[in-house]
């Protein structure tokens, strides 16, 4: 699986723990940045560029960290197709994927450490997306919302 990251300066700190986690698990990466932690930069500019990745299938999932996740988070879920969750604990990091189709996992570098993150990774990527009819429902009308304001 291809996995876009990337990251502001306040999810820095936990971009590398990321990335090393992903590649262990034997999935690639596409590190959309940024690279430096000290230099102040725009959450909304790193979640898009995880959330064009996935709408223009460069990549499959996507994992945006900043210092709450909350920010990512509100601004990949306004692009069309991706399903973004802010996640602090492993239930909803798998669960999201599974009933939800999250394809795309928000953190917080501020809010969680590294041992949790990298159970949070892992418990995202080795989620599979269930089809059981009553998921499908639900994610149907989510579509519906995005695509014309209303169910």
């Amino acid at each position: 699986m291809r996995i876009a990251i990337a990251c502001d300066h306040g999810g820095f700190p936990l971009k590398d723990t990321v990335i090393h986690t992903v590649v262990g698990l034997g999935h690639d990466v596409i590190d959309l940045g940024t690279d430096n932690g000290e230099i102040s930069v725009d959450f909304p500019d790193y979640a898009y560029k995880v959330g064009d990745s996935i709408q223009r299938n460069a990549a499959d999932r996507g994992i945006i960290i900043c210092g709450s996740g909350v920010g990512a988070c509100v601004a990949a879920n306004k692009m069309r197709g991706i399903v973004a969750g802010l996640c602090h604990d492993h239930y909803s990091a798998h669960q999201g994927v599974e009933h939800d189709h999250m394809n795309v996992l928000c953190l917080g570098a501020r809010i969680i450490g590294k041992s949790t993150a990298i159970d949070l990774v892992t418990a995202f990527v080795n989620a599979e997306p269930d089809f059981d009819p009553r998921f499908v429902r639900r994610m149907n009308k989510v579509k519906k919302i995005e695509e014309f304001g209303h169910l």
